[in-house]
């Protein structure tokens, strides 16, 4: 057994004893048996046995917390987190951070029950993007009551990357413009127009060029330069529905440049279909057996038509052409008639 392990399970004996209660001592005390429950986990770390370091670390969570010594409880249980990050679930990783923030801020500690959320967060990213969204967007809420806009923005700015990852637009269109609202609060006009093309290309890889548009519209006027040319280059070839022109404007080097989710969503975005012209009558080459079919009917019929046409005509005209030399001969024999009585 080495050393560390002894001096950890004496540590836990002091502990057991500061919680026994005597015929002189009516009430534990919570606070020395928490010191040494979290002197044992240290102890259990630095020799490895993280299990036994975790359990320790919330034995003296619990204890901190009766004594409402609420600090050094969010405290043992960040390092808690930190110990077992590697065996314990995501959901329940979530749990703890959220337990451990509302400490912090009980204490009046907002920053630090802000800091444990965005620890987490980043720890359960990659197996739990849903839940480090919400970490993150939590951690915004508590550092914006704490007043500090700008490290909200960073927060739910992480929130915003996350949610264009995992292509979930709407949700990261409303996170989008809370990260603008907290700019423009903290008056960082620049970052507002970066974001304003953030938005831009979300609403295009929906689909709706009118609302990317109206974002811009609505934003437009925090932009510099650059980002204006960007967006209107590319507004104005999915209007003009120019294929060419908007793949330029989407492998721009300004947009190129942005965060890796935004530029990887600009590659994803599709692209508008040019215009093709109407074609003439007739047969489509190339055209499927049943279009033919439809098309050679159809010019069939039109050419009966024509044709039947053509026919009563000259049947019209043979029949005017029948009638009129009877006629003719009638006037004459009348007219012989005549000269002869006279």
């Amino acid at each position: 057994m080495s050393a560390k392990l002894h001096e950890a399970q004496e540590h836990c004996k002091a502990a057991e004893k500061f919680l026994k209660t005597g015929f002189l001592k009516w009430k534990p005390d919570y606070d020395s048996a928490a010191d040494e429950y979290g002197q044992a986990a240290q102890c259990y770390r630095i020799a490895r046995d993280l299990q036994t370091s975790k359990d320790c670390y919330f034995k003296a969570a619990e204890l901190y917390k009766k004594n409402r010594a609420f600090f050094h409880a969010a405290k043992a249980l960040e390092n808690a987190i930190i110990v077992g990050k590697e065996m314990t679930p995501p959901d329940q990783l979530y749990s703890l951070a959220c337990e451990s923030s509302s400490l912090y801020q009980q204490h009046g500690s907002g920053d630090s029950g802000a800091s444990v959320l965005d620890k987490v967060a980043k720890i359960i990213e990659e197996k739990a993007p849903e839940l480090a969204v919400k970490l993150f967007q939590q951690a915004a809420d508590v550092s914006s009551t704490e007043s500090g806009q700008h490290q909200g923005s960073e927060y739910i700015s992480k929130s915003s990357r996350i949610l264009v990852k995992l292509q979930r637009y709407d949700e990261a269109l409303d996170s989008l413009r809370r990260e603008i609202g907290f700019h423009q609060e903290a008056g960082n006009i620049m970052a507002v127009g970066r974001l304003t093309v953030a938005i831009v290309l979300v609403q295009l890889a929906r689909g709706d060029a009118v609302a990317a548009e109206k974002a811009y519209k609505e934003w437009g006027n925090n932009c510099e330069v650059p980002e204006m040319q960007t967006i209107e280059q590319l507004l104005q070839a999915f209007d003009e529905e120019d294929r060419e022109s908007a793949q330029r404007a989407l492998a721009s080097p300004f947009i190129r440049s942005m965060d890796v989710e935004y530029a990887r969503l600009a590659s994803t975005i599709p692209l508008p279909e040019a215009l093709e012209p109407v074609p003439k009558g007739g047969v489509r080459p190339n055209a499927a057996l049943s279009y033919v079919a439809a098309s050679a009917n159809s010019i069939a019929k039109k050419e009966n038509e024509e044709n039947l046409r053509i026919q009563k005509s000259f049947d019209k005209a043979a029949e005017e052409n029948k009638n009129k030399p009877a006629d003719d001969g009638a006037q004459d024999e009348g007219g012989a008639d005549e000269g002869g009585l006279c």
